[in-house]
């Protein structure tokens, strides 16, 4: 046994309270060479050895490296001691607790789990884990008010190739317009990139945190898009973009105007004054020097308290969440502090971060809910559009993004092919539709929340920024209506079939150097099972039924049913055909 492949802690998301009297724990163990994992526990108060319980822990996911097991440990005192005995391939018996690995119970130790706090469990919105999002970039969606179109609008066509700098008269009430749309489609939240008062067309650059941009409408306007909103059954998700402000906010006028002498000029990283914007800025900015987004020093109490006044401001008309701009950049003191504040005023606002990388640091229930999964985006990219990784490899990668998250993260976390920032995704599987509809299918099913960037359903492409951002087609000619169907139909399937939105995940099938991938999500005794042919050919899959536990199936994309014979489940799959089993 490699006893330097063993790993725990008492900490998310390898120690999470499920509730007040239970702890979900994770153990990292060699690949391959665990044959069962017992955990014992008790009271910290109690010997361990006289007063112990046994829970079987097991196995949940594999990676390239490592096999993963886990346990749920009821602990009544809410206080918890506990040891892992595990037992080797070729019978070998050892303790691993916080002292470390040992034939002897006493001499590993035990790992402490002090005590769970109400304030420690990590809750996230009920109605974010049924949840399909829905991304909108203002400006590019629907043009419903050309009365507030900005001065240089361009040309709303099939043929537009935007530049950095193009306004094409996107609007609120073009939105309110759409709503039958999105409700025909099937979503039920609506994320909008920002919409405060900004001098660019992406609007990142805020001007004024309290006011609609003029381009997009009026106050009015933004209320009647929530109350109509709400009446379709949809959620609304603002963008809150605190890292940085724009050069026009009133506090960096100021520091322009009045240099060292102005009030606010610890609320930025000024390093010089006077302050100098061109041909370099002489102060902090998002990414590299760019001197109309000054990064806002949110440690400064008096930022602080500015910016909850904007999210009380909006919080309290009615939306009902927030997605947080470069989240990774602003101190964890700041979105702890948030998260207080916006669940006191809304204990189910939803709080999104923007978090390319690992986000396990802002994702042990004292800040965010979850995050944009940028990391099962680069997993999706890789095994459908690139077509680099295998069945084996993309389980491997899926299991290192998902074992890096307690599950109240995982479930709603946002599950995006595409969005403003990237290509589309349909441009990245080189406008192969067949592979595009694929993932699209394991988005659907896939453990987490569908987050769908506007036009996708149409099957709308382009490169990245700014070509991704392209003005929404409404012409319904210029519309691939079998894919909108598509769409519709598997939304339907994910709304009508639980195990989707709310089970469990196992891997079913995914051999090394084979396309075809099948997993199945489970949820109080009824299973959803998908089966993935990501290939131009014809594939014979063999599934074992251990996993799957029961003999008759029905293909909900389909309807066609069948009956597996023997220990197995016998299917023939046509090229980048994907099924979903229940």
């Amino acid at each position: 046994m490699l006893i330097e492949a063993l790993f725990h802690e008492t900490r998310v998301p390898y120690a999470c309270p499920e509730n007040l009297h239970s702890l979900r724990v994770r153990l990292r163990a060699g690949k391959g060479e665990i044959a069962r994992c017992l955990v014992l526990h008790a009271d910290r108060y109690e010997l361990l050895d006289s007063c112990f319980q046994q829970t079987e822990a097991e196995w949940m996911a594999s990676d390239q490296r490592f096999d993963y097991f886990e346990a749920l440990l009821e602990c009544t005192a809410k206080r918890l001691q506990y040891v892992f005995l595990l037992e080797g391939k070729k019978g070998e018996r050892v303790y691993f607790g916080e002292s470390g690995v040992s034939k002897e119970r006493n001499r590993a130790g035990v790992f402490q789990y002090a005590y769970i706090h109400e304030s420690a469990l990590f809750v996230t919105p009920e109605w974010a884990r049924d949840a399909v999002v829905y991304q909108i970039f203002p400006d590019r969606f629907a043009n419903g008010d050309k009365e507030n179109d900005p001065p240089r609008t361009e040309d709303w066509s099939k043929d537009a190739r935007p530049g950095r700098d193009s306004f094409y008269g996107g609007d609120l009430e073009g939105v309110i317009h759409s709503l039958p749309y999105l409700r025909k489609l099937g979503v039920n939240a609506l994320y909008f990139t920002p919409i405060f008062a900004s001098p660019s067309n992406h609007k990142y650059d805020t001007a004024d945190y309290l006011r609609i941009d003029p381009q997009f409408g009026n106050l009015d306007t933004f209320k009647r898009l929530i109350r109509e909103a709400h009446r379709h059954g949809m959620r609304i998700i603002l963008d809150a973009v605190f890292n940085h402000s724009g050069d026009r906010f009133f506090a960096f006028r100021d520091v322009l105007e009045k240099g060292a002498d102005s009030q606010y000029r610890d609320w930025f990283f000024i390093e010089q004054f006077p302050v100098v914007q061109t041909p370099q800025p002489n102060y902090e900015t998002f990414a590299v020097n760019v001197p109309v987004m000054p990064k806002l020093r949110t440690e400064n109490r008096e930022v602080k308290e500015y910016l909850f006044q904007v999210v009380r401001y909006w919080t309290e008309m009615g939306i009902d969440g927030w997605r947080l701009d470069v989240a990774n950049e602003v101190d964890h003191a700041f979105w702890r502090d948030f998260r207080s504040f916006v669940k006191m005023l809304n204990p189910e606002a939803l709080i999104i971060g923007e978090v390319w990388h690992n986000a396990v640091k802002w994702l042990e229930g004292d800040q965010f809910d979850s995050v944009m999964n940028y990391l099962f985006r680069d997993c999706v990219y890789r095994f459908f559009a690139e077509q680099t990784s295998d069945a084996s490899e993309f389980d491997a990668e899926l299991t290192t993004a998902r074992i890096s998250y307690p599950d109240q993260a995982l479930q709603v976390a946002w599950n995006l092919l595409d969005s403003h920032d990237t290509e589309r995704f349909l441009t990245s599987c080189g406008e192969k539709e067949e592979r595009f509809r694929l993932a699209v299918l394991f988005q659907m099913t896939y453990v987490g929340t569908p987050l769908i960037y506007y036009g996708d359903e149409i099957g709308m492409t382009g490169e990245t920024d700014p070509d991704c951002r392209r003005p929404m087609l409404w012409d319904k000619e210029e519309q691939n209506q079998a894919l909108f169907s598509y769409y519709q139909r598997l939304i339907r399937i994910r709304r009508s079939c639980a195990p989707l939105r709310r089970g469990s995940f196992r891997t079913w099938l995914a051999d090394p150097g084979s396309p075809v991938y099948a997993f199945v999500r489970s949820w109080q005794g009824e299973n959803a099972g998908i089966v993935l042919n990501n290939s131009d050919s014809w594939q014979n899959v063999s599934l074992p039924l251990d996993t799957w536990a029961k003999r008759n199936w029905t293909d909900l994309l389909t309807g066609e049913k069948g009956q597996a014979s023997g220990n197995r489940m016998e299917l023939i799959l046509s090229p980048y055909q994907g099924i979903v089993l229940v």
